[in-house]
């Protein structure tokens, strides 16, 4: 990238709207609709939020935390910003696509880069049909939930729940159950990205469960469908010295 145009986009927070006037200062800022670079500063749920955004799926994102984690960004420094980002690495995320038909068979459609998630909603344990590509390979999963998480999201909440750090060119989806009561031995799976992952809530009005995919909830559901989206994908830039791939990489030495 020979000539860096940056939009600047800040979270809801002091600390990222601070930044963001100073880098405003220090150094050329376009309207979104001329630039060529979204510079996000705040945190990783400022990051996930972009992939519902067609303006910003057209762009290159560079983020600097300016929030809690950050795992998806880079870290922050007002120095040598058009530098970092000319000589920064880009990697692409594709989202997981949550379908869900409810009690209701009303209908639902949401994107996550991290995990779709199903979570009993009372005292009682989820009951849960698990099929992959309209095969049956657990009749009734008697759980919790369950994550259906991509490789960038392995380390999150899919992590927390002892599932599967995955490489982020693995190419793979992660299938890992939340608190499992039977099968008691089943720990989870590793499908292709290109499988389609079918989950049926088995009594719905007396164990209700919740779905829930980037910021939207669903309660109350019967029926989930997840599938990886290839038509669309995040560019996000890191730098050289502490990319996203590395990172991901790295959590499974961190003790």
């Amino acid at each position: 990238m020979k000539v860096v145009k940056p939009f600047f986009l800040a979270a809801e927070n002091i600390k990222a709207k601070k930044a963001a006037k100073l880098l405003k200062e220090k150094y050329p800022s376009y309207k979104l609709e001329l630039s060529n670079i979204i510079v996000v500063l705040g945190g990783d749920g400022s990051i996930l939020s972009l992939i519902n955004n067609k303006e910003y799926l057209r762009k290159k994102i560079y983020g600097m935390n300016r929030g809690t984690v950050g795992f998806l960004l880079n870290n922050y420094n007002e120095l040598n910003l058009i530098e970092r980002i000319k000589s920064a690495i880009e990697f692409r995320l594709n989202p997981v696509s949550m379908s869900v038909t409810d009690i209701d068979n009303k209908k639902y459609k949401a994107l996550s880069l991290n995990e779709v998630s199903l979570l009993r909603q009372n005292r009682f344990a989820a009951n849960v049909q698990v099929n992959i590509n309209n095969k049956v390979k657990i009749k009734k999963l008697v759980c919790d939930g369950i994550l259906v998480s991509t490789p960038a999201g392995s380390t999150a909440y899919n992590l927390s729940a002892h599932g599967s750090i995955l490489p982020l060119n693995s190419s793979l989806l992660a299938l890992t159950p939340i608190c499992p009561f039977r099968p008691r031995r089943w720990k989870g799976a590793l499908v292709n990205e290109k499988s389609k992952i079918s989950l049926k809530v088995l009594d719905p009005v007396n164990r209700p469960v919740s779905a829930t995919a980037g910021q939207v909830e669903v309660r109350n559901v019967k029926h989930v469908e997840v599938l990886c989206d290839f038509k669309k994908s995040l560019k996000l830039l890191f730098d050289k010295d502490d990319n996203l791939e590395e990172k991901i990489f790295n959590e499974q030495f961190i003790l």
